[in-house]
């Protein structure tokens, strides 16, 4: 069996691009109006000044002071991503959404280069069709099919064949391995292990030392064992986004930034579709891939963005995080009702 992995390459920056060809070649940050703006996405000409998703955008404009900022259009990136996923899953086989712009792909019991050619076939549909370039790395796990393709962005097609896994990831840092965050790479490079490999090759005991009860599973994904399926996404009754950090954010400013640009995103969202929402909810991914999320029901049903906001603010001090280092962060509404209602009290 293989996986594709498939990511659109700097998705919002080069939607931006797509859109205003005097923009290619030229540092573009995709970032907000208001004061505590953050960047959502950077073009990869922007990345050798030091900019990057998740700094502010202050900063961005110190390091690149010809930096081209571009304010997000998130219903056009919704729409993009629809259509891009529609390509995904245009053949049959399961998809399994990480973003709007990230997904897995089970291509099944096919050969590796049937996997590779059929990895490339998307990456042409997407181009001709959307106007976009995407990465993929294929592999036999989730998490190889991943590094693959981050490690050929942008507009690159990696595949690692049955059995050289290991091999793959051995070189690599200890910080690409899924569930090592910053912290836990910093306490390894302490104990003399900076690599992917060494980490493969530490005993029962060690391991268990150094991670814990889930030592064993960190052990087995650094020899590139993964046994995790593609798990295609249940249709919900809700309205949500979500944004997948480049790198992890532990500032809850950014956070904080992110859920008043995604509060806005849904109430208008509602307000095309004319409905409201009595719930609120936010999805945080920490560092080490492990999902939780917090929600409220609220006393009165609301599409007002500055009403979600606040829900979403509550929903995150909750979450007491304290500075854990967040990889991606989504903000749902949900008990959809049609019609408008009469706004009252904020929570129930």
């Amino acid at each position: 069996m293989f996986i594709v992995h498939v990511d659109i390459d700097a998705f919002y920056a080069s939607v931006a691009v797509r859109d205003d060809p005097s923009l290619r070649g030229k540092p573009v940050a995709i970032a907000g109006s208001h004061r505590r703006a953050v960047v959502l996405t950077a073009s990869y000409e922007a990345r050798p000044f030091g900019v990057r998703s998740a700094i502010p955008l202050y900063r961005a404009l110190e390091l690149c002071p010809h930096l081209i900022v571009v304010r997000p259009e998130m219903a056009k990136y919704k729409e993009i991503s629809r259509e891009v996923f529609a390509i995904f899953g245009a053949r049959g086989h399961a998809v399994e959404g990480l973003s709007l712009d990230e997904a897995f792909i089970d291509v099944g019991g096919v050969t590796l280069d049937e996997a590779a050619a059929f990895a490339q076939t998307i990456r042409a549909d997407v181009r001709a069709q959307v106007g976009l370039t995407i990465s993929a790395g294929v592999a036999s796990g989730k998490m190889i099919a991943k590094v693959a393709s981050d490690n050929c962005k942008p507009d690159g097609l990696l595949a690692i064949a049955p059995g050289e896994e290991a091999a793959f990831l051995a070189p690599l840092p200890v910080g690409r391995l899924w569930g090592i965050g910053p912290k836990t790479a910093a306490r390894l490079n302490e104990h003399g292990i900076g690599t992917i490999g060494q980490v493969a090759e530490l005993d029962d005991a060690r391991v268990r030392q150094l991670f814990g009860s889930w030592g064993i599973e960190v052990r087995d994904l650094a020899r590139g064992i993964d046994r995790r399926t593609v798990e295609p996404e249940r249709e919900t009754k809700s309205i949500s986004t979500e944004e997948t950090f480049e790198y992890d954010v532990r500032d809850e400013r950014v956070l904080i930034s992110l859920l008043r640009d995604f509060a806005k995103e849904l109430g208008e969202k509602l307000e095309r579709e004319n409905c409201t929402a009595s719930t609120v909810g936010i999805k945080i991914k920490r560092a080490d891939v492990r999902i939780f999320g917090r929600q409220t029901h609220l006393s009165e049903p609301t599409r007002d963005p500055r009403r979600i906001y606040r829900a979403a603010l509550h929903c995150l001090q909750r979450a007491h995080l304290n500075g854990t280092p967040i990889r991606l962060l989504g903000l749902r509404v949900a008990s959809l009702t049609q019609g408008d209602a009469k706004q009252l009290g904020l929570f129930g």
